[in-house]
C-alpha cells in the first residue's frame, strides 16, 4: 500500500517519522501537511487510467493518509529498532519509487512486465490450535514445511530480481516454525532490508519472543480474533482470547507495532465492524490497524451458506467506508475494499503479490488453491522464482484482471467493490483453472470444480452481489 503514496509523500512523511522520536506527537502536526501533499498527487494532479475516477482516488488518499496515521504511531510507540528500522525503509526503500528502483527496471526490461511488490509464505501449516472451519484443524504437527536454506532463497530471489522488500508471512502458526536453530524471528534478524506482516494467533508471544520482536524491529503481527471473547474462544478454543490480550501487552511493553484480523461471517459481520472493537481493540489496546477477510468457500469443509449475503456485504462495505473516513482507521477488506488496491492484487500483477505454501507450491492467491509451479523444482533446476510468474495459470488471471479492470479508463472500469477472481467471478476462474490444467492443492478444491451444487451456489451468489454492488459503482465511481 506504501508504493502508491508516491515519492513526494514518502519523503515528507520519512523526515517527519524522524522527528518523532525526539517530539512526542508530532505525527498529529505533520500529518495534516502529508495529506496536503498526498491530496495534490492523488486528487489534483492525478492521472485517471492510473488512479481511476475521483472517487476512487478519494479513497485512496484516504487509506493511504490513515496508513501514514498508523506508522507514525507504530514509530512513536516502537522500540528503538522499531523506529530505526521504520526509517530506514521510509527513507530508503519506501522512498524511491517502486517504478525507478533497478531491479524493477531491469525485470521490465527483460520480460516487459513490471514485477510483483512482494509475496506471502506459509512456511509451516502445523498449528496448535484447531480452529472451525479452518484447513489446519487436523494438521498433524510434524506436516512438510519449508527449510530455513529454501526460505532464505525465496527471499533472496524476491529482493534480487523485483526490488521487494514487503514479506507477509502465514501459515498454520508462523512462530512454530524452525529448522534447526532457526526460526521466523531469526530469518527476520538476517533480512534487515525486509519488512515482516506476520499472521498469527498469539498464543506464542511470550514476553521473551515480545522482547526478541522489538530487538529485530522488522516485523509487525496482525493477531485473529473473532470479536471479542465469546466468539474467538468459540472457534479457536476456550482460553485463546485471554492469551491474545496478554500477548498485546507484551508486544506493547516490548515496543512492537500490532494489529488485527478478522474473518467476517454472517454471525459475527456486524461486530467485527462495531463500535464497540474500534473502541476496545484501537483506543484501548493499541492495534494499529485490522484486516478484515471474508469466509471464503474454498478448500476443505466447503460451505457457500457461511460467505457473507450479498445484502450484508453491501452493508459492510457502507460501514466500512465510515470508519476509514470518519474514523480514520486502517481498515482493509480484500472484497469490499477494492477501489483501494485497484481490484484484485492475485497472479503477481504489478503492485500485487502470489502465494508459497509449506510444499513450496506457487499459488496466484492464498484462497486460489490451484499451482503450476514449485519453488523446489525451480530451485533445484537453476530456474529463478520469476519462472512462476509466467505460467499459463497466473497470465489468464492477469489477463482477466486487464480485461475487467486494471489500467482502463474510469469509464470502462469494471465494479472493483466486486473484484475477486475466484468469488465474485468464479465462472471466470473456473474457466481459466480449468483451461490451464492447474493442479489443486486438495481434494476439496479439485471436487469443487466439478461439484454442480457448488458452481450453481457460485453463480447464484455473484448475481446476487452484481444486483447488490453494481448500483453503488455506478452512483459513486463511475465516470464519463
Amino acid at each position: 500500500m506504501l508504493k502508491v503514496i508516491g515519492n513526494t509523500v514518502t519523503e515528507l512523511v520519512a523526515e517527519q517519522v524522524i522527528h518523532v522520536s525526539t517530539k512526542k506527537h508530532v505525527w498529529k502536526l505533520t500529518l495534516p501537511l502529508a495529506e496536503r501533499v498526498a491530496q495534490t498527487i492523488f486528487i489534483k494532479n492525478a492521472d485517471p487510467i492510473k488512479f481511476g475516477s475521483r472517487r476512487k482516488r478519494e479513497d485512496k488518499l484516504r487509506i493511504t493518509s490513515n496508513l501514514i496515521e498508523s506508522v507514525f504511531k507504530a514509530h512513536e510507540n516502537g522500540s528503538p529498532n522499531v523506529k530505526k528500522r521504520l526509517q530506514e525503509f521510509l527513507m530508503t526503500s519506501i522512498c524511491t519509487p517502486y517504478a525507478t528502483m533497478p531491479e524493477t527496471k531491469l525485470f521490465r526490461e527483460k520480460y516487459g512486465i513490471s514485477p510483483p511488490s512482494f509475496l506471502t509464505i506459509s512456511p509451516y501449516g502445523g498449528c496448535n490450535l484447531k480452529c472451525k472451519g479452518c484447513y489446519a484443524a487436523s494438521a498433524p504437527l510434524d506436516m512438510p514445511f519449508l527449510s530455513a536454506d529454501t526460505f532464505q532463497w525465496v527471499l533472496d530471489q524476491k529482493r534480487k530480481d523485483w526490488g521487494s522488500w514487503f514479506t507477509v508471512v502465514s501459515g498454520g502458526e508462523p512462530f512454530l516454525w524452525h529448522d534447526g536453530d532457526v526460526d521466523l524471528i531469526e530469518i527476520a534478524a538476517r533480512n534487515p532490508e525486509q519488512y515482516f506482516l506476520v499472521y498469527s494467533n498469539g498464543t506464542q508471544i511470550d514476553k521473551t519472543t515480545a522482547a526478541r520482536l522489538g530487538e529485530v524491529g522488522n516485523i509487525t503481527l496482525a493477531i485473529s480474533v473473532e470479536g471479542f471473547e465469546k466468539e474467538t474462544d468459540w472457534r479457536r478454543g476456550k482460553g485463546t482470547f485471554k492469551k491474545i490480550l496478554t500477548a498485546f501487552d507484551n508486544l506493547r511493553n516490548s515496543g512492537v507495532p500490532f494489529g488485527i484480523s478478522t474473518t467476517a461471517v454472517p454471525e459475527n459481520a456486524e461486530l467485527v465492524l462495531s463500535d464497540e472493537m474500534v473502541k476496545f481493540f484501537f483506543e484501548e489496546q493499541g492495534v494499529l490497524y485490522q484486516w478484515l477477510f471474508q469466509y471464503m468457500p474454498i478448500g476443505r469443509g466447503v460451505d457457500t451458506t457461511r460467505q457473507i449475503s450479498p445484502e450484508l456485504r453491501k452493508w459492510m462495505w457502507k460501514r466500512e467506508q465510515e470508519l476509514i473516513y470518519d474514523r480514520h482507521l486502517f481498515l482493509a477488506d480484500f472484497w469490499n475494499g477494492g477501489p483501494f488496491s485497484s481490484g484484485c492484487i492475485a497472479g503477481a500483477r504489478k503492485e500485487g503479490y502470489m502465494y508459497i505454501d509449506w510444499n513450496g507450491n506457487i499459488y496466484p492467491c492464498v484462497f486460489v488453491p490451484y499451482w503450476k509451479d514449485n519453488i523446489h523444482t525451480l530451485k533445484s533446476s537453476g530456474k529463478p522464482l520469476s519462472d512462476a510468474i509466467f505460467s499459463d495459470l497466473f497470465r489468464g488471471v492477469r489477463d482477466w484482471q486487464c480485461s475487467y479492470n486494471y489500467l482502463k479508463p474510469p469509464r470502462e472500469c469494471g465494479n472493483e467493490i466486486r473484484p475477486c477472481f475466484i468469488r465474485d467471478h468464479h465462472d471466470k476462474a473456473r474457466n481459466v483453472i480449468l483451461g490451464t490444467n492447474a493442479t489443486p492443492s486438495s481434494s476439496s478444491a479439485e471436487q469443487s470444480l466439478t461439484d454442480n451444487d457448488y458452481i450453481s451456489s457460485m453463480r447464484e451468489y455473484d448475481l446476487g452481489l452484481a444486483e447488490q454492488l453494481d448500483p453503488i459503482w455506478e452512483e459513486y465511481y463511475r465516470e464519463e
